[in-house]
């Protein structure tokens, strides 16, 4: 069997799990498949209509807009060469929202451009994919595929970035992932380091150094998944040193339709929404998910609470999701969501967001 293609789209192996779908059905199209060289194409598209109550504001907002995903289109091509696979993949993320600011100027974010080498060794990742700090929080959260935290009012919404994780910014990364081990996989990154500090003779003089360690089993039909991953980095200029810090976990049963997931993040000297070019303090932050899911037939029920509270950027915040996800089939999904997301300022306990959002959606991909 080809590792690269069990490797090349871990989101859409996520994604056709959270859809309660095998992961080939979702995954990708083969074009070609000849003399040990293949080529397949997988898309997401999605679009929800968003009714967004502020009641800080007393504002009512109507939108059309892109659910936690963006619409995507990835390429995916390995080649076998002796006791070597050789692989890559890209992927385009494309707004559906910015044509009326910009009417002929839509954005594309590559996310994912990055080539393989698989062998009996394991796998040696190089290019741009999403970092190994919070991956799996992210990629097995139950509502990947709905709408979650309303986010920003042009573009996609946050999801439960923010509220119980930050995001795992694609970056500049050279990563190896060890053969699987007994349900054990582990991978190490050396990712190109943020500027998290500004004025005379920055620098950095190391990279970014990125881990995950995940674990899968089943005991008589009950599932289990756990994660543990982590990032350090440091950043300094003439005056100033920032340590930069975080640890993610989380762990996810599964048995029959019942699902219970669990998973939080500390942090030091990191920002926790995004990591960025932008300057940070050594100041801390934290937060957590948990989740319960239950699927009937071609219908799944999700209930999910997050919250963050970071020093770092004195803000607390929480989010509440009630989520329908309806298979009308294995490539093609409704979904209806209720969202209630507060913030406030960490030292004055001064409210500066109430939402409360009803999402109506639907999901193809293939």
């Amino acid at each position: 069997m080809n590792n690269n293609n069990i490797r090349r789209s871990r989101l859409f192996i996520a994604m056709a799990a959270a859809m309660g779908a095998s992961a080939g059905a979702n995954a990708a199209v083969e074009l070609y498949n000849e003399d040990g060289t293949t080529f397949s194409v997988d898309g997401y598209f999605n679009a929800f209509y968003v009714n967004r109550d502020n009641d800080l504001s007393d504002t009512r907002d109507s939108r059309i807009k892109m659910g936690f995903l963006p619409n995507t289109i990835g390429f995916n091509f390995s080649k076998e060469m002796g006791d070597l696979t050789l692989g890559g993949r890209s992927s385009f993320w494309t707004s559906i929202n910015d044509s009326l600011d910009s009417p002929i100027d839509t954005a594309i974010d590559v996310r994912q451009f990055y080539a393989t080498v698989d062998g009996s060794f394991g796998q040696v990742l190089i290019g741009k994919d999403f970092g190994l700090y919070a991956r799996s929080n992210i990629f097995l959260d139950e509502i990947l595929m709905g709408f979650g935290s309303p986010g920003t009012a042009g573009g996609v919404s946050f999801g439960n970035i923010g509220v119980g994780y930050p995001y795992p910014t694609p970056s500049a990364q050279i990563t190896y992932r060890a053969p699987e081990m007994s349900g054990f996989n582990i991978a190490v990154g050396v990712l190109d380091p943020a500027d998290t500090v500004t004025g005379a003779n920055d620098e950095n003089s190391a990279p970014r150094f990125e881990s995950e360690i995940t674990y899968s089993t089943d005991v008589n039909g009950l599932g289990l998944t756990g994660w543990l991953n982590g990032r350090y980095q440091s950043a300094e200029n003439a005056g100033t040193t920032v340590d930069s810090s975080g640890l993610g976990y989380g762990v996810k049963a599964s048995l029959a339709g019942l699902t219970l997931a669990a998973s939080g993040f500390t942090s030091k000297g990191d920002n926790p929404v995004l990591i960025s070019n932008s300057p940070v303090t050594e100041d801390d932050a934290d937060g957590f998910l948990v989740q319960g899911s239950y699927a009937f037939g071609p219908n799944r029920l999700v209930l999910s609470y997050g919250e963050t509270d970071a020093e770092i950027l004195n803000l607390e915040t929480e989010s509440t999701t009630l989520g329908f996800f309806h298979d009308v089939n294995s490539n093609f999904k409704l979904v209806a969501e209720y969202n209630m997301f507060e913030g406030e300022n960490r030292t004055t306990g001064m409210t500066n967001s109430d939402i409360n959002t009803i999402a109506l959606g639907a999901v193809v991909t293939f």
